[in-house]
This record gives structure tokens, sequence and C-alpha cells, in this order.
């Protein structure tokens, strides 16, 4: 790997970490905690289509990793990771095996990403009663994937390749 590909790579992180924190910037948009745009997804859908699934996965997890260290705790991060990995691996099935477009893609990531972190809530109050929440937080994954989805589109499409 370049120092070309290196530093891009680093300023996709740095870009999904700032995501990150603009969107803890941002009031709630809704009485039902946790739900969020999704803006880090921005970066990781352009780094899917662009760089490929293990570069996405990789810049993922590190952001993940470094805006927990840096914002967060062991519990945040837990749930930010169960979250993440979880909606990837949503994603990956709707990109590589059924090969829908970009906006299912990311409403998949949406939807997922709320079933990871529901499964780490269920771990953490030791009941199944979290999955009452779910069908709010899939509502919105699936208007903030679809919004999410159309953007990382056009900037797709507008990106030069950097592979």
């Amino acid at each position: 790997m370049n120092s070309k590909s290196i530093a891009t790579r680093s300023m996709m992180v740095a870009l999904a970490m700032l995501l990150s924190w603009l969107e803890a910037q941002i009031p709630p948009l809704m009485a039902i905690p946790g739900m969020k745009l999704g803006l880090t997804n921005l970066v990781v859908l352009v780094a899917l289509y662009k760089l490929g699934i293990k570069d996405a996965f990789l810049i993922n997890i590190v952001r993940i990793l470094l805006v927990g260290f840096t914002f967060g705790n062991f519990y945040s991060m837990s749930y930010a990771l169960a979250g993440g990995i979880v909606s990837f691996l949503g994603m990956l099935v709707t990109y590589k095996v059924l090969k829908l477009n970009i906006t299912a893609v990311s409403m998949t990531g949406g939807i997922m990403h709320n079933v990871g972190q529901i499964l780490i809530a269920m771990f953490v109050v030791s009941s199944t009663k979290m999955l009452y929440y779910l069908p709010f937080l899939w509502a919105s994954g699936i208007v903030a994937g679809c919004v999410i989805g159309i953007i990382s589109s056009y900037l797709i499409k507008r990106l030069p390749n950097i592979k």
C-alpha cells in the first residue's frame, strides 16, 4: 500500500470521526432516544463502493474505536461496535449477494445497526423487553438509510476512483 492510499484511508477515518462528532452535537430529532441520521455511514458507503469491502470495514472499525476512546466509554463503544459490525454485515449481504442499489444497502445498514444495538441492550439489561423498541428504531433506520443512500449515491458518482 503506497502513501497516497494510506493518506486517503486516513482522511476517510478522520472524516467519519468528524461526522460522528457532528452528529452527536445535533439535538435528538424525536422524543425516542437512539434515533440518529447515520452521517458516518456516508463514509462507509463511499469506501465500500470506491475502495472495497476490506477497506470499508477497517475504516468503520477504526472510526468506532477512535471515537469510543476519544469521546465515549466502554458502553458506548460496545453499542457502536455491535451496531457497526451487524450493520456492515447486513450491507455486505445486500451489496454483494442480493446486488441491490446503494439506497437499499444504506437502508439495510440503518436497520441492522439498530438490531446490533438492541442485542447489546438486551444483554446489558438481561431482558428481551428491548425488542419492543425495535420497530421505532427500524422506522428511523429506514428513513435515515434512504436519505444517506441517496446522498452516498450522489457522492459516489462524482468522486474519482480512489483505489
